[in-house]
């Protein structure tokens, strides 16, 4: 299940834009369409400068936890909103059934479910075309649903060369889009982010995040770009994009080439086994984050599913939330439960407090009851 709200209708898609996803039953990919928009991620050009650095970088993986005895139950839900902007640019993708949907049948007989946010800036056809098109890649890739790391990996690369061989042939289609997927096969979550959308896990109450922010100020992205040619201006990449990677963006001068570039499209990776403890994972594009800190997000959320245990209401509190809260961009956000029932109140242990008078306190003590009995 899933919701938006704001201007025109559910659905990813219009006239001149990337191809239609085949059908509500294989995939639901959505968002609020509110006409034509360039998003201002790009920096206007009067304060775009030239600079050049150089040092390296790479992304990371995590793998850790593991419970041989659970197995998550997959309950999902998500909402968007066109916030206060005039148009929509965030989508985002929700598949309970993910093989199946695919047409993948007995490959395996646990759970298996997809989701993904993603981002648009300087018009929505980048977004459009990797929410339809990275599942894709990722199921018709061989060996899937073994090597999932690799397979998501190529998959997002797979997109991105994708999404410039669609703009040649239509220079309209020019735009960028972040992107961050969770994909859950059994007991495995693996997160992708390229971006600056974010995965954040409730683990027994606690916030784990299963993706970093890309953004070029980082210290981390700031030396794999000034590696590749680039720069960051305050605080933007290139002085032009406040992303330092993205799917897409092909036609900004010096941001990307077949042989590499200061805009990345490899994700980053994290991969965990899910556990007992593991309640839900929240995903969402910077609007929500923009409002909400990871563990209060999670906070938040508890509490929530903990009054109605229903993960598209849920999606739909955090939406209303962060627009409460004055969030000034486009909000997607997908809610993934691992259980069938509503997170657990959490209860405190009492601290033991040893409290204990020395020998002149206790003298003064009853030196003072004695002077009240006087």
């Amino acid at each position: 299940m899933e919701g938006s709200k704001g201007f025109g209708e559910n659905g990813s898609s219009s006239d001149g834009r990337p191809p239609n996803p085949v059908g509500a039953a294989r995939r639901q990919c959505f968002s609020v369409d509110g006409g034509p928009c360039n998003k201002t991620l790009a920096r206007h050009q009067s304060l775009v400068k030239t600079k050049t650095s150089d040092i390296s970088s790479h992304h990371e993986l995590g793998v850790e936890y593991h419970d041989s005895g659970f197995m998550p139950i997959i309950r999902s839900g998500a909402w968007a909103d066109i916030g206060f902007r005039s148009c929509m640019e965030d989508v985002y993708l929700r598949i309970d059934n993910f093989m199946s949907n695919y047409g993948l049948k007995n490959v395996v007989d646990q759970p298996n479910a997809f989701y993904g946010v993603f981002d648009g800036h300087g018009g929505k056809h980048a977004a459009d075309f990797a929410c339809y098109h990275l599942p894709k890649f990722i199921v018709e890739e061989e060996g899937f649903p073994r090597e999932i790391e690799r397979i998501v990996a190529s998959a997002f690369l797979q997109t991105d060369t994708a999404f410039e061989e669609a703009c040649s042939l239509d220079s309209a289609l020019a735009s960028g889009t972040t992107a961050l997927t969770a994909l859950v096969v059994g007991r495995s979550l693996v997160v992708a982010n390229a971006g600056d959308c974010r995965a954040v896990l409730c683990r027994h109450g606690k916030a784990v995040e299963m993706s970093r922010d890309h953004k070029p100020i980082c210290s981390k992205e700031r030396r794999r770009i000034e590696a590749s040619g680039g720069y960051v201006y305050d605080g933007y990449l290139n002085g032009q994009l406040n992303v330092a990677r993205a799917l897409g963006d092909w036609h900004m001068e010096g941001m990307k080439a077949r042989d590499g570039g200061p805009l990345s499209a490899e994700p980053e990776l994290m991969t965990v086994e899910l556990t007992v403890e593991d309640e839900f994972l929240i995903i969402g594009c910077d609007g929500l984050w923009d409002v909400f800190r990871s563990q209060n997000a999670v906070d938040f959320a508890r509490r929530r599913l903990q009054e109605h245990n229903d993960p598209v209401t849920c999606s739909k509190d955090l939406v209303d939330e962060a627009l409460k809260r004055k969030s000034g961009d486009n909000l997607a956000v997908v809610v993934v439960c691992f259980q069938s029932e509503p997170p657990p109140i959490l209860v405190a242990p009492r601290s033991r407090v040893q409290r204990s008078f020395s020998a002149e306190g206790l003298r003064e003590l009853q030196s003072f009851l004695d002077s009240l009995a006087d």
